[in-house]
């Protein structure tokens, strides 16, 4: 009996996917459930798993390909036990699908890699089974393999590299002008569309103040072993500014409300998208009802996303909706941006770097722990002082973090 591998049913916003690489050739067994090709989509990678267990017998689509929902991808025949053909392209033509799949010498039966990693040992040649994997169940991410990097000498590659490097360095040196053109990421693509489909329908300002955090830095330091220990997560700022800005937001709805044609649509719950980087990109997952989390549940959920974005195992689930985002640009060192809004959304808070800055406070001159907020938002339905009250509450909320813990 023979089974169709069809691409997933994708989101309504998303049209297509692309081929990003098969882990399985024609005529090669497959098991139940093993991922057998990664597709990109706009947001994420989407792992294909066999239907059952039999011989992959024919691959229809090549690596960069477009596919789109419910074609069918491969074959697979569960009475088989030899290596069937070279398979036929779509087109009925002598497949060149084979070389394209062709196994990379980083790649092995035994072990289970997500994509993002897939992809890092193959372009550096290295063996995942010399590899210590620190995720669960022993899984390799992408930081073990940093570390795998670094504990190791020059090699004949590295070596290689070097002196690809010192053959750039020559050409330049004589004269050439360099360039390099490839092609832009689905992630790349869509994060550009969406920054213009923002500036282009949306009326976007930016309000700026900035919080002294000197009260919530003595909390952290106060409370920090005793939070760890009795939580088992680190007491990071990103739960206090998610928690400020709820705060706000209930004071403010226009903030949490999105523009739907002609209509307003104000949210009666707070899903705070959280912006963090990845490999692939910026990527935005969303904490459901942050309102209704701890402190500890909050910083649990954001380390999760923070290690599933690096890792590749971002979600659709994990990106779609949101009422509101935090963008921090202080993790890479920026000191003042406009952020821009992450449509349908009305508005984004921008959190930048601490720095110690000499501040007025009580007529006396004091060096504080200082940061510059930033608030962009559509003023088709946030009016400007709605904007500075709003970000006037988050500060003040941040600077006096006890009122906000007891709900004053």
């Amino acid at each position: 009996m023979t089974i169709e591998v069809k691409v997933p049913a994708l989101p309504e916003s998303v049209v297509d996917a692309t081929i990003l690489g098969w882990h399985r050739r024609a005529g090669q067994g497959v098991s139940r459930d093993e991922n057998l090709v990664d597709l990109e989509t706009d947001k994420v990678v989407l792992e294909v798993p066999a239907p059952a267990d039999g011989v992959l017998t024919e691959v229809l689509f090549a690596d960069g390909d477009t596919v789109e929902t419910g074609e069918v991808l491969a074959i697979i025949d569960e009475s088989a036990t030899a290596a069937a053909p070279q398979p036929a392209t779509k087109s009925g033509e002598q497949s060149t699908v084979q070389s394209a799949v062709e196994e990379s010498p980083a790649e092995t039966d035994d072990i289970v890699l997500t994509p993002a990693v897939r992809r890092l040992v193959r372009e550096l040649d290295l063996d995942p089974r010399q590899i210590t994997g620190s995720g669960k169940n022993g899984r390799i991410l992408k930081a073990d393999v940093m570390k795998f990097l670094d504990r190791q000498e020059p090699d004949e590659t590295a070596q290689e590299l070097q002196a690809m490097r010192s053959d750039e360095v020559k050409k330049a040196q004589l004269g050439e002008r360099l360039e390099q053109r490839v092609p832009m990421t689905r992630l790349r693509a869509r994060i550009a569309e969406r920054l213009l489909e923002a500036q282009h329908n949306a009326a976007i300002l930016t309000t700026f103040n900035e919080v002294d955090l000197q009260q919530v830095i003595n909390l952290r330091s106060k409370y920090r072993e005793q939070f760890e220990q009795a939580h088992d997560v680190r007491l990071g700022f990103m739960s206090f500014f998610i928690k400020a800005s709820v705060e706000a937001l209930k004071k403010f709805p226009a903030v949490n409300a999105s523009v739907d044609g002609s209509d307003i649509i104000y949210h009666g719950y707070f899903d705070i998208g959280i912006a963090v980087g990845s490999p692939r990109g910026l990527v935005v997952p969303v904490l459901r009802d942050a309102d209704q989390s701890s402190f500890a549940e909050l910083e649990k959920r954001v380390r999760e996303y923070g290690n599933k974005a690096m890792d590749g195992s971002i979600s659709y689930e994990d990106l779609s909706g949101g009422t509101f985002t935090i963008s921090n640009g202080g993790v890479y060192g920026s000191m003042l941006s406009t952020p821009i809004l992450n449509p349908p959304q009305s508005a984004i808070l921008g959190m930048h770097n601490i720095q110690q800055r000499p501040v007025v406070v009580d007529d006396e001159i004091v060096i504080r722990p200082m940061m510059y907020l930033a608030l962009s938002y559509d003023h088709r339905i946030v009016d400007g002082r709605e904007a500075v009250q709003f970000l006037l509450t988050i500060k003040e909320s941040l600077e006096y973090p006890a009122a906000m813990l007891l709900e004053l």
